[in-house]
Parts: structure tokens; C-alpha cells; sequence
């Protein structure tokens, strides 16, 4: 069972980024699972969730309008279409799961982590 974040790099302020996760083991459409992120010095926060039943939520109202999220089930991914970076937006960023159906709190299980830095 594994997550493999893809996609992450060093982009400009107000460019954009596509990240992917692409899980093996197990089958996305099954459970909730979202996007996260850990800038440096801070903790982990969550950024949105698609539960089993396709419901979509985004957690965090300053990546709301610029972050979209979407899950392929027939390729097992989900991605992260993030446009108009800001500085501020600078963290490794993570897919997660607790491999509950519809909830991602208390995610747990996660894969390595995607760098993405917004600098000039």
C-alpha cells in the first residue's frame, strides 16, 4: 500500500502547479482521501478531502478559487491543480488517508511528500 506525491518545484509568484498522487495497494474510490500540507516551522494542516461518495471540501478558505482537486479513479490518482502561487503557499505537500470512507481527520497514513517553493 503507497502514496507517491508528484510534481512538486520551484515556481514564480502567481505561476501555477499540477500535483499528482498516485496510490498503489488500494483503490482510491473507496475512501476519503485528500491534499495537505507542512510549511516549514509549522504543522501539517489539510487542504481539502473527496470523500468515497465524490463530496468535495476545501479546508483552508486562502486556497479556495486558486486550488482545485479531482480524483481519477480509473488511472488511481488524485491531483492538485494550484494556480496563482503565493509565497506563502511554500510547503512540502502531501496526499493522506486514514482509509475511512468519509472523513480525512486524523489522516494517517501519507506518502513522501512533494517540494513546491513560490519564489522569485
Amino acid at each position: 500500500v503507497r502514496l507517491v506525491e508528484l510534481g512538486g518545484d520551484l515556481v514564480q509568484p502567481g505561476g501555477s502547479l499540477r500535483l499528482s498522487c498516485a496510490a498503489s495497494g488500494f483503490s482510491m474510490k473507496h475512501y476519503a482521501i485528500g491534499w495537505f500540507r507542512q510549511a516549514p516551522g509549522k504543522e501539517r494542516e489539510g487542504l481539502s478531502c473527496i470523500t468515497s461518495s465524490d463530496d468535495m471540501t476545501y479546508a483552508d478558505d486562502s486556497v479556495k478559487g486558486r486550488f482545485t482537486m479531482s480524483r481519477d479513479n480509473a488511472k488511481n490518482m488524485l491531483t492538485l491543480q494550484m494556480n496563482s502561487l503565493k509565497p506563502e503557499d511554500t510547503a512540502v505537500y502531501y496526499c493522506g488517508t486514514r482509509f475511512d470512507t468519509e472523513s480525512c481527520t486524523d489522516t494517517y497514513f501519507w506518502g513522501q511528500g512533494t517540494q513546491v517553493t513560490v519564489s522569485s
